[in-house]
């Protein structure tokens, strides 16, 4: 009997020396990452680190020294077991959290870009072959890159054909659809400009791909970096792009927003820009036709550097950031989260998405939306008088709903789903040190965020477009407007509120009395503030001139020059004239 219980108590002590190094391996790897990942304030690291050791240790002495009847050793090996599991989960939390910053944050991404050879549904033609002898349009000047790659693709695969040039892509699609071609060269990203024209708006479903070249570029979006993300102010650029799927591939910027952040003062302003803006574009790196006068949302096309540089020439700022997302995007990052929670104002609530008529709409008071609902709600315009003015100040609150979602302990309890949706959700050029110490900053200092919300806007019009190479409906931009919103970034920069800037008098008439885009009313994070902060009888700015007391926060020496819009610079010959084919 006494040799028994020798042997049992053998067994146990190598049983217990397994648990034990598994007990030492598990929290060093747990210790390892959480001091890698450098996301906890130095203080909290370090003692938390000390708390885990003198833990491990003291189950180590009882285990291995103390434990002596059966009872108490099923109990103690439970418990280390118990702590491995969860030193081990920890652990693989952390490895993940690396993982994702690594991911969003790669300076080495590339941009996917897709060139499709395209013909009618009811075409004989069924595979790139079948384009042989064959008449295929291109544009002339447009996307000549992309075109380049699709046409050097076919001459590789000794495909020879008659090429037909086209001045803009409503000429190009008309003659497709009109027969005179038998294909077209088409880069997939001017596909929603296609479908925006009267004529076209069913052009997915009347045609077919039987070839695609890909290729890819490199992304020259670099930071603007600032000294210290904790204590010196930013503004990030955060481009919406209208397509699903992979975040890498180019498309129309639909979303434009700027956020302006002050750590010290914990101050942020979202200011939104219509897609539809006519402006000047910018490009450093020849990527678009620079200098020529087109539709915001149009930049996308060509990388969010694109829109980065054409929004700073515009309000005359610099952008430090981008984060750049698309529809996916914000589908899985409301679902991750547990959906989001939106206040409808009095007078603003809708039956049915026209963005998606299957969905349920938005009543007034507060409403808890998934992620279709959400995306829905952004991109609704159609519903409401102001239509993209509307529109842009649904998705700020959607970003805001997100912010206050994303930062509380809730999230917690979804996080891998939450690290899996962000993962696949945006990139950025912001650095991992920078995430990390926001969210370092975040965690220590509990900062009660104040949001404050500018939209910008402007008269429609129909005007040139350079990348469709014909008219097309636009909005120029109200001079007040543009010259309010620079002033109210730098406002935010030098440690003032943003309504201390009053919005001058408008050059346009129908927006002289319209002060519904500055809200005096500051939202903050705190959730349980949502019964105030979001209080319809906020008070709005009336005043139409500036709040010359302030004039010693703002920088003098820059003047800034609004972009003249002028379209006699583009005297060529359309194919199209008629100007009841395009979309209003």
């Amino acid at each position: 009997m006494r040799k028994k219980q020798k042997q049992n108590h053998n067994k146990f002590k190598w049983f217990a020396r397994v648990l034990s190094i598994a007990l030492i391996l598990s929290s060093g790897a747990m210790a390892y990452q959480a001091y890698r990942l450098q996301i906890l304030p130095d203080v909290l690291l370090y003692l938390c680190l000390i708390i885990l050791a003198l833990i491990v240790l003291i189950i180590l002495l009882i285990f291995n020294f103390k434990v002596k009847r059966t009872l108490t050793k099923v109990l103690s090996s439970a418990l280390v077991i118990i702590c491995v599991a969860a030193l081990s989960i920890g652990s693989l939390y952390f490895t993940e959290t690396q993982t994702f910053l690594q991911t969003v944050t790669d300076s080495s991404r590339r941009v996917k870009n897709e060139v499709s050879m395209i013909t009618l549904k009811d075409s004989d033609l069924e595979k790139e072959r079948d384009l042989d002898g064959k008449k295929i349009g291109y544009l002339k000047n447009i996307d000549s890159y992309g075109t380049k790659k699709a046409r050097q693709d076919l001459k590789a695969k000794n495909i020879s054909y008659k090429g037909k040039k086209y001045t803009s892509v409503q000429a190009e699609v008309k003659a497709l659809y009109d027969k005179e071609v038998d294909a077209i060269i088409l880069n997939e990203s001017y596909r929603a400009n296609v479908e925006d024209l009267k004529d076209y708006t069913k052009f997915s479903k009347e045609t077919k791909i039987i070839a695609t070249v890909t290729y890819y570029t490199k992304d020259s979006n670099e930071a603007d970096s600032v000294s210290d993300i904790t204590s010196k102010p930013f503004t990030i650029l955060i481009s919406g792009n209208d397509t699903y799927g992979d975040i890498g591939e180019v498309s129309r910027s639909d979303v434009n927003m700027l956020v302006t952040v002050n750590p010290t003062t914990n101050r942020v302003l979202l200011t939104s820009l219509p897609r539809d803006y006519y402006v000047e574009v910018k490009c450093s790196d020849g990527a678009c036709q620079d200098g020529s006068l087109d539709k915001l949302t149009h930049t996308g096309i060509h990388g969010v550097n694109t829109t980065k540089e054409t929004i700073e020439n515009l309000l005359g700022i610099d952008i430090n950031y981008t984060f750049r997302v698309n529809f996916s995007s914000l589908e899985e990052i409301v679902d991750a989260l547990g959906g989001i929670d939106i206040y409808v104002k009095k007078g603003m609530a809708v039956d049915t998405f026209y963005a998606d008529s299957t969905l349920k709409g938005v009543h007034e008071g507060w409403n808890h939306l998934n992620g279709e609902r959400a995306l829905a709600y952004a991109r609704e315009r159609h519903a409401y008088e102001d239509g993209d003015v509307q529109r842009v100040k649904n998705q700020q609150q959607v970003l805001e709903a997100i912010v206050d979602k994303a930062i509380s302990s809730k999230a917690l309890t979804n996080y891998q789903d939450l690290l899996k949706a962000f993962s696949n959700a945006f990139d950025t050029n912001m650095s991992t040190q920078e995430i990390t110490a926001l969210i370092k900053y975040q965690l220590q200092s509990s900062p009660d965020w104040k949001f404050e919300n500018f939209v910008l806007k402007g008269e429609s019009a129909e005007k040139y477009s350079a990348e469709l190479g014909d008219y097309a409906s636009v909005v120029v931009p109200d001079d007040a407007y543009v010259t309010a919103a620079r002033k109210k970034i730098k406002a935010i920069l030098k440690g003032k509120k943003a309504s201390s800037v009053k919005v001058g008098k408008s050059k346009i008439h129908e927006y002289e009395n319209d002060t519904s885009e500055e809200t005096q009313t500051e939202t903050s994070t705190d959730t349980s503030q949502q019964d105030t902060t979001n209080d319809s009888s906020a008070t709005y700015d009336t005043s139409t001139t500036y709040d010359t007391s302030q004039s010693a926060a703002y920088d003098t020496s820059q003047t800034y020059t609004a972009p003249t819009y002028d379209t006699s610079q583009y005297s060529t010959d359309y194919a199209v004239t008629d100007q009841s084919v395009y979309a209003q």
